[in-house]
């Protein structure tokens, strides 16, 4: 896996229960045990996670005493979002036509010919 920070975002993003855990924190910080509380999975399983996350600089883990709250990064989102949005017309456009071609498809109509170029030719060499 590429080691650039978008493909690292997306990576982390790419599994559920990493979602999960960031849709959680974004209500507010939380310790590793009340984030594996809903999830049918051990403390060290979502440990694992945590990491990929932190790598990812997606969450930062703080330390007060015993307590080591996790909390929501946001920032390394901000390039995903950037990266769809430049993206977004591209797709739009591509579907917009993808869409027509079916209507044309489904309304029976016969295919409008195909431009066909005329042959080229071919220098002849001396």
């Amino acid at each position: 896996m590429s080691d650039d920070p978008l493909s690292v975002t997306f990576g982390a993003l790419a599994d559920p229960t990493r979602r999960a855990i960031l849709a959680r924190l974004a209500d507010g910080e939380a310790t590793v045990n009340e984030l594996a509380a809903p999830f049918a999975m051990s403390v060290q399983a979502i440990s694992k996670h945590l990491k990929v996350l932190e790598h990812a600089g997606l969450i930062s883990r703080g330390q007060y005493a015993q307590y080591r709250p996790c909390r929501l990064e946001p920032a390394p989102l901000d390039g995903a979002v950037a990266w769809i949005d430049e993206h977004r017309a591209t797709w739009t456009d591509r579907f917009d036509q993808l869409s027509k071609h079916l209507e044309h498809l489904q309304s029976g109509k016969p295919h409008p010919p195909a431009i066909k170029k005329p042959p080229t030719k071919k220098a002849k060499q001396p």
